[in-house]
């Protein structure tokens, strides 16, 4: 007969570390992570006022007037 062993908990995993992309300090990826992934709610903030300030901007892709004519649905006929 075979002997029970205690149960063991199996070890936590190691949580997968990112850089904040505000100060670049490296914060734990994990739902405890408050600011994920931020480290703190002061860098979180201070990203958002860079986006609120439009500090931070989006690219816009111009398309030429070549590539809009060429496809032919959106004139109307002479």
């Amino acid at each position: 007969m075979r002997a029970k062993r205690a149960s063991q908990d199996p070890p936590a995993p190691i949580p997968r570390m990112v850089k904040c992309p505000q100060c670049g300090k490296s914060v734990p990826w994990t739902p405890e992570s408050r600011y994920r992934p931020f480290c703190s709610q002061r860098c979180k903030m201070i990203d958002l006022g860079a986006w609120a300030s439009e500090a931070y901007r989006v690219p816009a892709v111009e398309k030429d007037d070549d590539e809009t004519s060429s496809d032919g649905g959106d004139h109307l006929p002479d």
